[in-house]
């Protein structure tokens, strides 16, 4: 299949570190199919290594390889550049997801069994990464995370606090924590990605979910849908440490593990490493009130690691019986039960105790994906939310994005509006 020009600009960049990598084999005169998974999530090596080890032994007619380096996402780039493809690749759902789709890399996988046990909720946030609408499915979303708010559950038991549902209870009850003597959150905005994680959880509640596409459409901007998020995000900083920038990603995991705070805006990511430092921990979680109105209140989840087959897999057949066993019940519990993740699959999986205050919105699909998986990389979207946060200039904030925005998305721009003019919209 001929790839688009370049593959694309953000491929190219890393032809200057390319680096000569070994091409997947067919099986030749073996008659074992090799299928070799490369997978960006490095953290979750140990229990893909426990897959590899499996699904060999219970399979003599493929041979399944699956690697899990630190720089997974460069080696991609590199190894896409030198037409050198992995059979299938473990993503994402974010924009080198969509990325990738543009470029006709990943087969369509649309007519495969198993996305029939898929919930739909998740499928939707695939497709709705595609830059312009594209016919098939090219991504198995596997698991997913959530973002909102972590809390002590014993502090609030022991204060008889109660979860908040609106924007004006969540501030209430910051009040009334700090009436306590108690420091409502913790943050760790020295590292600049954990900036997204409030910003996130604030902005699926209060921005329309296609607000990229609509402003790559000339339909809106960012200065118009985005200042809500901006002004409750500088005010959710306000009941955090006087120096919320003095402090790491680890730094606050260790000081909630710690109870030097009630609660922490951040991802179910974060659990592990909170718990590693207080094993005891008793927490759970809770959306994001950022409405006045609950109803109108979303879990800002998203696909956290999908596994999408390539065009130029020889095998497709043995890459989709490999996706099979991955998909299969147990495999899923026990990634669950390593990565505190959320599965994609519908069925009855047993979800850790932290998440038991965003089940029902996860049960009953009430999910928007996170509007930062819509960003391209190149515009730090991260840092100037940072630095927003220290200058506390909404405007100036708001102008900036803007024009960052279109700076470093004028690509995909010029493409969402030639296609909103040859067929007249791009939803």
């Amino acid at each position: 299949m001929k790839k688009k020009n370049a593959v694309s600009a953000v491929l190219a960049v890393t032809m200057l570190t390319a680096a000569i990598l070994p091409g997947c084999s067919s099986g030749g005169d073996s008659g074992v199919t090799e299928i070799e998974i490369l997978q960006y999530k490095p953290e979750a090596a140990t229990y893909f290594d426990q897959v590899e080890d499996e699904f060999n032994k219970t399979h003599n007619d493929i041979h399944l390889t699956i690697s899990s380096p630190n720089d997974a996402s460069t080696i991609m780039r590199t190894r896409f550049i030198r037409e050198d493809y992995p059979d299938i690749i473990g993503i994402g759902g974010d924009i080198n997801y969509s990325y990738y789709v543009d470029a006709g890399i990943l087969a369509d996988v649309s007519d495969y069994a198993g996305l029939a046990d898929i919930n739909e909720s998740y499928i939707d946030i695939l497709e709705n990464l595609e830059i312009v609408p594209t016919d098939g499915t090219y991504g198995v979303p596997y698991v997913a995370n959530a973002a909102g708010i972590l809390y002590n559950r014993d502090m609030f038991e022991e204060h008889g606090w109660e979860i908040p549902e609106t924007w004006t209870e969540l501030i209430d009850l910051c009040e009334d924590i700090q009436a306590e003597g108690i420091l409502p959150f913790y943050f760790g905005f020295r590292d600049t990605w954990t900036c997204l994680a409030p910003w996130n959880a604030l902005a699926v509640g209060l921005a329309p979910s296609d607000t990229c596409q609509r402003v790559n459409a000339g339909e809106t901007t960012f200065t118009e849908e985005y200042r809500e998020t901006a002004e409750k995000c500088l005010e959710l900083v306000s009941y955090g440490p006087e120096d919320p920038f003095a402090y790491g990603y680890n730094d606050a995991c260790t000081a909630f593990a710690n109870g030097e705070s009630a609660m922490y805006p951040i991802g179910s990511y974060a659990v592990p490493q909170i718990l590693s430092v207080n094993p005891d921990m008793n927490i759970d979680s809770f959306v994001m009130p950022g409405n006045d109105n609950a109803a109108d209140n979303t879990l800002n989840s998203g696909v956290d690691l999908m596994f999408a087959v390539t065009e130029e897999c020889e095998n497709k057949d043995a890459a989709l019986e490999v996706i099979d066993f991955l998909l299969e019940d147990d495999n899923i519990q026990a990634y669950i039960d390593d990565q505190n993740a959320i599965p994609c699959k519908t069925g009855d999986f047993q979800l850790a105790s932290e998440l038991d205050g965003m089940t029902s919105f996860i049960e009953s699909g009430n999910m928007t994906d996170y509007q930062d998986h819509y960003y391209p990389s190149e515009m730090a979207a991260d840092a100037l939310i940072q630095t927003f946060l220290i200058d506390k200039d909404v405007d100036a904030f708001l102008n900036d994005f803007d024009t960052r925005w279109q700076r470093y998305n004028r690509d995909i721009i010029r493409e969402v509006q030639e296609y909103n003019e040859e067929h007249g919209t791009a939803e």
